[in-house]
């Protein structure tokens, strides 16, 4: 499975963007999908999972209320809708896909190459 992530960019404080990962591969509809992030000087952290399905899904509490992720299977893409950005989400964003969905990096084995994502005050 192959990933690129789109969608960065610069934004105010309290605007939204919307991410988008685009996946290559017959089997991208057997894996979980997740976003994580990295903030400059920051060990990369979770910021939300969902099942190849999209029953499940979690999220990191930092983020919780104000991103949704979803996936459309047909057309091999997972988004994350991040609404009321803070300065705090201002991080390079990757998404990764794993064999199930969690919170752990080192659990995914499939990484696109980040985009950018800087909220100003």
């Amino acid at each position: 499975v192959q990933l690129q992530a789109s969608g960065g960019g610069l934004v105010q404080a309290g605007g939204s963007l919307r991410l988008s990962c685009a996946a290559s591969g017959r089997t991208f509809s057997t894996y979980a999908l997740g976003w994580f992030r990295q903030a400059p000087g920051k060990e990369r952290e979770f910021v939300a999972t969902i099942s190849w399905g999209g029953r499940r899904i979690e999220y990191a509490d930092s983020i919780k209320g104000r991103f949704i992720i979803s996936r459309d299977n047909a057309k091999n893409a997972v988004d994350l809708q991040m609404n009321s950005l803070k300065p705090e989400d201002t991080a390079v964003y990757y998404c990764a896909a794993g064999l199930w969905p969690n919170s752990v990096s080192q659990n995914y084995h499939y990484w696109g190459q980040g985009t950018l994502v800087t909220v100003s005050s």
